[in-house]
């Protein structure tokens, strides 16, 4: 009877871990160890060249240049014979664009901030969901998306931080990020059609951290198509 009781606890304790959802942080490190196997994002210094192609034709050339350890960021972008370059060395900020569009409601310089700020985070992804401010759902979500299955992850931030909320799509075999979204309100909510939604595909590794080689940008409400970036 003590072997038989024993055999039982085993099983029973065997099947409740097995049966036990992954958490999100959990999923973070495995997507993150799939990304940036060597952990270098932090020191992270290279050149990334984009094209962005949209709907009426107009192909965006962009040279981005990001050098974490050394707090430096420029951007040189190109649509057909306009080109605008903006830089941030530290605190130091240069651009070519010398004066405040009329329908514009930041300086220039605001604009190279925000620039830094969007390519660093979504080039960054996920070793980004790391940062201090980032609130990570507690488990691993099981999802389907676009005729697929995916383990989701939920991501909000904290008041001083942002305030959008992304959902991430994670291969539940590689962890690979292959979907992200993101919805300006509750998606339950009054924020189910704001925002839009990233079909990533295929991979370029560039020191060492696979990076998605092809972002295509939809509107979450309509599934309207707005552009597609490629990785050079």
């Amino acid at each position: 009877m003590k072997l038989y009781g024993i055999i039982i606890w085993i099983c029973f304790t065997c099947f409740s871990v097995s049966g036990q959802k992954m958490s999100g942080q959990q999923l973070l490190d495995k997507a993150i160890g799939y990304h940036d196997p060597s952990g270098v994002w932090p020191t992270f210094n290279g050149t990334l060249e984009v094209s962005m192609v949209m709907p009426e034709g107009a192909i965006r050339e962009s040279e981005i240049q990001i050098n974490l350890p050394e707090e430096y960021f420029s951007l040189r972008a190109k649509t057909d014979s306009l080109v605008t370059t903006y830089t941030l060395d530290k605190q130091m900020c240069e651009t070519s664009i010398k004066e405040i569009p009329a329908n514009s409601k930041r300086t220039p310089c605001e604009t190279a901030q925000l620039y830094k700020n969007y390519y660093t985070y979504l080039f960054g992804l996920p070793m980004k969901l790391k940062d201090p401010g980032t609130i990570i759902s507690e488990y691993a979500i099981n999802q389907h998306f676009k005729g697929k299955d995916y383990l989701m992850l939920r991501a909000s931030y904290k008041k001083e931080v942002g305030s959008d909320i992304w959902q991430f799509y994670f291969d539940p075999t590689t962890y690979a990020m292959e979907v992200y979204q993101f919805f300006k309100a509750e998606p339950q909510g009054e924020g189910k059609n704001t925002g839009e939604y990233i079909l990533l595909k295929d991979i370029k590794t560039i020191n060492g951290i696979k990076f998605p080689k092809q972002r295509a940008w939809y509107y979450n409400k309509d599934d309207g198509y707005l552009g597609t970036d490629i990785l050079q």
